[in-house]
């Protein structure tokens, strides 16, 4: 049985269906890793939804912050409709609310201790380790899972603050600062300070930030973790970290890695349309 985890795929689904075939894929046999973000910006998110949804448990997906965006859409009134979106065909859809309680019930954080390795959207803090982090994403499950906590999280979901981790952190304070690590977080800075306005690559980054995964003493630093989030990193390697969005919605290529053969070389397809540009949101 083969592992494979798939980077953004972002409604691209002419290109996911291309990267299963020459995977050789089979749900009877093998099991997909999906880092987040299956919907928007591209043309075909209504169908990648439908495809991963009907994989059953041969497809482990985690939810990133464009499918977060489209919960909200549905389920919070304040939430508008961004001129990028590309959601339409999932608002309109007769299986839309199957498909909105399906991504409910997906997990902000899978862990395999018989692989080794943890998948995630975006990152985490520096000061949680493996049980801190499973601890804070089944919080934020529980809260997508029920009704009224849900849509008073998805209304008051967005903004940069609070951007420290405290144990002391309650309430909707605490849900979105859990939110931004699982689902936004790129840059930190040394005293351990979310950064998430600055969304390029690493060598153009203030000097006061770095890469979540370079904070000096992170107590993530042991774990092997697998993420998607950041077109601008693409393919990255190194640091406990594999990060496999490399881009395929705004013109890159969609790629796949092998989990239970890590020697194994990535396998990647190029974008078939797109001409949006690399770091967007």
């Amino acid at each position: 049985m083969a592992v494979y985890a798939i980077g953004d795929i972002q409604g691209c689904d002419e290109e996911f269906a291309q990267l299963l075939s020459q995977l050789g894929f089979s749900p009877s046999r093998d099991t997909l890793w999906l880092v987040g973000d299956l919907v928007n910006r591209g043309p075909r998110s209504l169908e990648v939804l439908r495809r991963v949804k009907a994989l059953g448990d041969a497809a482990i997906c985690v939810l990133g912050n464009h499918d977060l965006h489209l919960l909200a859409l549905v389920l919070s009134p304040s939430e508008p409709i961004k001129s990028k979106d590309t959601l339409q065909a999932i608002l309109s859809a007769a299986d839309r609310d199957e498909l909105i309680h399906w991504l409910r019930h997906r997990p902000m954080l899978h862990h395999d201790a018989a692989l080794g390795y943890t998948m995630i959207h975006a990152g985490l803090p520096p000061q949680w380790d493996l049980a801190m982090a499973q601890a804070c994403a089944s919080e934020l499950e529980e809260t997508l899972r029920d009704d009224q906590r849900c849509r008073n999280l998805l209304a008051h979901m967005y903004g940069d603050k609070p951007d420290r981790w405290s144990d002391d952190l309650r309430g909707t304070d605490r849900l979105r600062f859990i939110t931004n690590c699982l689902t936004r977080l790129r840059f930190c800075r040394a005293d351990g300070r979310l950064d998430l306005k600055f969304k390029g690559q690493v060598q153009d980054a203030p000097g006061d930030l770095m890469p979540w995964f370079k904070v000096p003493e992170r107590r993530s630093r042991d774990m092997r973790i697998v993420c998607g989030h950041w077109s601008a990193l693409g393919y990255y390697d190194n640091d406990g970290v594999l990060a496999i969005d490399t881009g395929c919605v705004w013109g890159g290529k969609l790629c796949a890695v092998r989990l239970d053969q890590p020697a194994a070389a990535p396998v990647f397809v190029p974008c078939s349309s797109s001409g949006l540009s690399i770091g967007s949101e």
